[in-house]
């Protein structure tokens, strides 16, 4: 199963940045690749979201669980359903000089065993580059930059 990483250090009180990942309906307004998501469910400590993006100009639908650490901070997230066989991972909000390390990480799988050995590298470059345009986009709303 392909697993990808990303980090991107933000000029930013951690809390502020945490509080800004959990607000994930906002996503669209500065994430590129996120056309919509919404909320449909909502308790302590976690949602379910139903998210909308573009992968490479390609629409993907899914859901996922969201589960919130505040004291950590830390999100978790799973797909429980949608266009992959696995989708899940976790956002990392670390306290550094001169602001927040925000490390994704994406742990996923395509569903189709047949051609994983020529399609996971291509997707896994995919994911890549759409993990990174989303801490991008994170940094730029956090640090004012357009």
């Amino acid at each position: 199963m392909p697993q990808v990483e990303a980090s991107v250090v933000i000029k930013g009180d951690p809390q502020a940045v945490y509080a800004l990942a959990k607000d994930m309906e906002s996503y669209p307004q500065f994430m590129s690749d996120v056309v919509a998501i919404k909320v449909v469910e909502r308790s302590p400590g976690r949602t379910i979201t139903d998210w909308h993006a573009r992968l490479q100009g390609k629409p993907m639908r899914w859901q996922e669980e969201d589960l919130f650490d505040d004291s950590q901070p830390h999100i978790h997230y799973r797909q429980v359903s949608g266009d992959l066989k696995k989708f899940e991972g976790d956002w990392i909000f670390e306290p550094v000089d001169g602001g927040t390390r925000v490390t994704l990480t994406v742990d996923f799988e395509l569903g189709i065993p047949m051609f994983a050995a020529m399609l996971n590298p291509v997707a896994k470059l995919v994911v890549k580059n759409n993990t990174e345009s989303m801490l991008k986009g994170m940094k730029e709303k956090v640090e004012g930059r357009p």
